[in-house]
C-alpha cells in the first residue's frame, strides 16, 4: 500500500501537469478518472483532440519515466476507450496518449504520443 506522502506527491504532480496543459490552452475534462479498467490521471481537450495523460513523479525525470509499465499503458487505453464510449465520443474525437514526468523540483516534461 502506498504511504500518504507518496499519494500526496502524486496528487501534487497531477495538479502541476494539469496547470501545464491549461496554460497551453487545454481544457480539463477529468482528473483521476476511474473506470473498471483502471484510472486515468488526466483527461484534457484542445481543438476536439482528447489527451489522456499518465503522470509519473520521482526525484528525476529519468526515474519517473522508467516507472510506466506496459500494464499501465494497456489499462490507460482500455480506460480511455470505456470513458469515450460512455460519453458517446468513441470514434468521433481524435485522441492522444501522453506521458508527463515531474521531478522533485516540480519541473515538467511531456512526451506526446508516448506509447506508439
Amino acid at each position: 500500500m502506498m504511504n500518504n506522502a507518496s499519494y500526496y506527491k502524486g496528487i501534487a504532480a497531477e495538479n502541476i501537469v494539469a496547470e501545464h496543459y491549461k496554460s497551453r490552452g487545454h481544457l480539463s475534462k477529468a482528473m483521476r478518472m476511474k473506470t473498471a479498467h483502471g484510472e486515468v490521471d488526466l483527461v484534457m481537450e484542445k481543438h476536439n483532440q482528447w489527451v489522456f495523460v499518465e503522470v509519473k513523479c520521482s526525484k528525476t525525470i529519468a526515474q519517473a519515466a522508467v516507472r510506466i509499465t506496459q500494464r499501465q499503458i494497456d489499462r490507460l487505453y482500455a480506460a480511455a476507450e470505456m470513458y469515450l464510449a460512455t460519453l458517446g465520443l468513441l470514434g468521433v474525437v481524435d485522441c492522444r496518449f501522453d506521458a508527463a514526468f515531474v521531478d522533485a523540483n516540480g519541473h515538467v516534461e511531456i512526451v506526446e504520443n508516448a506509447f506508439i
